[in-house]
């Protein structure tokens, strides 16, 4: 099996890494910063395969704080504001779907 890095990245726009946190399940957006935020307003954007490719990496490297980083596809509306590229992102960022068996 290929590994994730060594794969072909194609990228056809603007696009972001995001995970999810390990603590919580929460998903999160790699930051410019080389950090993690679970908001979409803080993600750092890349416009190619070769910045995709590093910020991959780099979200890679931090498996203590977030698991399942990929890239994913946003918009960019007037303004700057960051919107998710597709369904999966969509309700990604609402949280989650079903309600949780109490503790």
């Amino acid at each position: 099996m290929t590994s994730p890095l060594q794969q072909k990245i194609k990228i056809t726009g603007p696009s972001m890494v995001t995970a999810n946190r390990t603590s919580d399940g929460i998903v999160i957006y790699r930051t410019a910063k080389q950090g993690w935020s679970a908001s979409l307003s803080d993600a750092a954007i890349v416009r190619t395969s070769d910045e995709a490719r590093a910020l991959l990496a780099e979200a890679n490297a931090d498996d203590v704080g977030a698991v399942g980083a990929y890239i994913a596809p946003v918009e960019l509306k007037d303004g700057g504001e960051i919107k998710p590229g597709n369904l999966r992102e969509r309700i990604r960022s609402k949280g989650l779907t079903i309600d949780l068996l109490p503790a």
